[in-house]
């Protein structure tokens, strides 16, 4: 019985593989357009987005809690970057007009979403509202601000320098997978090789237990959603970097193709088990599908309801393994 059950250990830990591998020879024999090399390229770029918010959602995830607002932070983000490099700052009461460097703009779209993920973690932790309604609260507020910062039009003219993080090309590979790829490997080792990794997994296996045990977990929490804003706002900027432009409503529905790369990657909704890497696989999967169904032709309400299937199916697995164990 042992090697059956090995077998189906190792079945159950290579689904997002099976899944990814599957999806792309299927797509591969409904369009000659899909495995081509332009095409590959494509959907990595198209995915890095999605990859680093997924990234900081597993990160939540994983001590049992929920980001609902990445898409928006995602946006006012990569909105201050831009207001940042192409108008500045200007201070009338001092007369005084600051002006902002590519450098400068990139760390104030980090600073402003990592700012928004404390407020998050902080109202999650001490005032013990639950993170659904926190995160949810803060989709509309971050939404807010964008269109405030915005004045409800784009930003636009950014320059070339900053252009580079979304369309640029380095060693025959694009700039914003790059990105994702320090990302990715930052987070795989802080989830793998540190002691706060480990932490992370305590607090979303059990938190009562983490807290017995001495862990300060009100201020793991803290972090988690501080990496999630900061991992928002990258994905913010290469998304601003890519149009040229930082649209007010730049992001919506992002935490939804987030979660289901989370979902369909392996990690558990109740938190303690996943890995970044799945996460990875599973936004693989979202944007071969959306790269997939684009090129077949299929009509943009299909693709909704094609999506809304995968993630209640990728659930529904999630749940079965969970009975199951």
């Amino acid at each position: 019985m042992e090697p059956l059950q090995d077998y189906k250990l190792y079945l159950k830990k290579s689904q997002s593989l099976i899944a990814l591998l599957l999806m792309v020879f299927g797509m591969a024999l409904l369009s000659d357009k899909f495995f081509t090399v332009t095409n590959m390229w494509n959907v990595t770029r198209q995915i890095s987005v999605n990859v680093c918010i997924s990234v900081g959602m597993t990160l939540v995830i994983l001590t049992g809690g929920i980001d609902l607002s990445v898409g928006s932070v995602l946006a006012l983000s990569g909105a201050v970057a831009a207001g940042l490099l192409k108008n500045g700052i200007e201070l009338p009461m001092f007369n005084l007009w600051i002006r902002y460097t590519f450098l400068g703009a990139v760390l104030g779209a980090i600073f402003v979403g990592s700012a928004l993920g404390f407020f998050n973690g902080f109202v999650i932790t001490k005032f013990k509202v639950p993170p659904f309604v926190a995160t949810l609260a803060m989709l509309t507020i971050a939404r807010g601000f964008t269109m405030l910062w915005t004045k409800g039009f784009p930003i636009t003219g950014l320059g070339e320098t900053f252009a580079f993080m979304g369309t640029g090309w380095l060693l025959g590979i694009p700039a914003p997978v790059w990105i994702c790829a320090v990302m990715v490997a930052a987070s795989m080792v802080l989830t793998r090789k540190t002691r706060f990794g480990r932490y992370i997994y305590a607090v979303g296996g059990n938190e009562q237990a983490a807290k017995l045990s001495g862990l300060n977990v009100n201020r793991i929490k803290m972090w988690v959603y501080i990496m999630s804003g900061a991992l928002a706002a990258v994905g913010g900027l290469i998304t601003t970097a890519r149009l040229d432009s930082a649209q007010p409503n730049a992001g919506m529905g992002y935490e939804l193709d987030s979660i289901a790369a989370v979902v369909i990657g392996g990690t558990s909704l109740s938190g303690g088990k996943g890995s970044v890497l799945g996460t990875v696989l599973g936004a693989l999967i979202i944007g071969v599908l959306n790269n997939g169904l684009v090129l077949l032709d299929v009509s943009p309400f299909w693709q909704l309801s094609i999506k809304g299937f995968v993630i209640l199916l990728a659930v529904a697995i999630d749940k079965f393994n969970v009975k199951e164990k």
